[in-house]
């Protein structure tokens, strides 16, 4: 039997252009060293061992790989809420032997964005400086409230959570795009400042705000930059400190997976028109600009991934931990409000008949890297996969991917 999980889902990812110490101390401290790299290392010998005692998903993703002919391929399935199996196989770079690791991070796209709506969620939550799903972009940007243009007046963090701000989904078309590539070396909050007021103040709404799914990196980006703003923290911090590490995720990093010149983890490739598999040195220019991090920059491992996963499945079924079940409900509801939709705050809420009701699904790219995640609430499912090239091959790879995992853990187990 075969299955397509993605069948008529909308393609959501993002685009992309393309030490020695001192030793002088006191001998009780030696010792409490020596005793704190005893228990890290008994804890990693643990961590593995748990790694290890685990079924392998290579069997299944070593025949994918080689008929899409992808460098290196990584999934993870949560079966009756824990995660069951993990697997990886393939090179972190084409034309080497470096073979890629379970602890190997990988860059996950516009995955991203539900990260940035979870972090909005629970700041909202939290209560403390004013902020609601409800509030004004004159309100979230207080700075700039007497030079926003009156068009972007009404658009609401919850509109720019669900891609219904008005913002524009291609910032080429405007020379924004441009502009932001010459300002990529700027620390990433600056980049994002000078992205919002651009727009706000110098750019319309493409569309009416709250009007109609407009799907939109920038659109994340501001409602990023809002959040900085308010807890002066860059964003990149204040999602690692308030989101992933209070949810057991502990490899969560921005940009490249690789450090620049380095084989340390997957490097991002494209494909020529020979269909040859093309590595993309790391560094800045290996990813988007981190103004639109907030919509696609994370890279974490791909047991990180299948964590996160988990954490919006038990809050999906009611059993969250973080965030109560109606923060949940406000990031799984399809925004309400313009024309009819599925997209809820980062995520597609589409029915699948294996799934027995509804999933919550997005996929992400940065189109040298791929990455998909699939939640069934009703059967206490998750699969995640990544891969380190972008385009329709990696798409059709990675969805065949989740489609076997799907039928070996979901369909044959009815």
């Amino acid at each position: 039997m075969h299955l397509t999980p993605s069948d008529h889902r909308p393609r959501i990812g993002s685009r992309s252009h393309r030490g020695r110490q001192c030793q002088h101390h006191h001998r009780h401290q030696g010792q409490r060293f020596a005793s704190l790299c005893l228990v890290a290392f008994a804890w990693i010998l643990s961590s593995n061992a748990t790694l290890l005692a685990r079924p392998s998903l290579n069997a299944s993703l070593e025949p994918i790989r080689t008929k899409y002919r992808l460098p290196a391929l990584a999934a993870a399935v949560v079966v009756d809420g824990e995660l069951a199996s993990v697997g990886v196989v393939g090179v972190r770079k084409e034309g080497t032997k470096r073979r890629a690791r379970l602890n190997d991070r990988w860059h996950i796209g516009s995955c991203t964005k539900s990260m940035t709506a979870s972090l909005a969620a629970i700041l909202i939550q939290e209560k403390q400086i004013g902020l609601d799903w409800s509030t004004p972009l004159a309100e979230l940007f207080p700075e700039l409230r007497d030079e926003i243009r009156p068009e972007w007046r009404p658009t609401t963090l919850e509109q720019l959570l669900k891609n219904h701000g008005g913002v524009p989904a291609n910032l080429e078309t405007n020379g924004l795009w441009r502009a932001l590539w010459e300002r990529h070396a700027l620390p990433p909050r600056e980049q994002r400042a000078y992205l919002t007021r651009e727009l706000l103040l110098r750019h319309v709404p493409q569309v009416p705000p709250g009007s109609q799914f407009l799907y939109s990196n920038a659109g994340f980006a501001l409602a990023g930059h809002a959040l900085e703003q308010r807890y002066n923290t860059p964003w990149e911090r204040l999602l690692v400190k308030r989101l992933t590490r209070r949810i057991g995720l502990r490899t969560v990093g921005f940009g490249c997976p690789a450090a620049p010149g380095k084989l340390n983890g997957p490097w991002g490739h494209g494909r020529d028109g020979s269909g040859q598999n093309l590595p993309d040195p790391p560094g800045l220019d290996g990813d988007n600009p981190a103004a639109i991090g907030p919509g696609g920059t994370v890279h974490c491992t791909i047991r990180d991934l299948a964590r996160y996963a988990r954490w919006h499945l038990q809050g999906a079924r009611g059993h969250g931990t973080l965030l109560r079940p109606e923060g949940f409900a406000r990031l799984h509801t399809p925004y309400r409000g313009g024309a009819p939709t599925t997209y809820a705050a980062g995520w597609n809420v589409v029915s699948r008949p294996w799934a027995d009701g509804d999933v919550l699904t997005h996929n992400g790219s940065n189109t040298k890297n791929f990455a998909v995640i699939w939640i069934a609430p009703k059967r206490n499912f998750a699969v995640v996969v990544c891969c380190n090239l972008g385009g329709d091959v990696a798409a059709q790879a990675t969805d065949e991917v989740a489609a076997s995992l799907i039928e070996k853990y979901l369909v044959e187990k009815k």
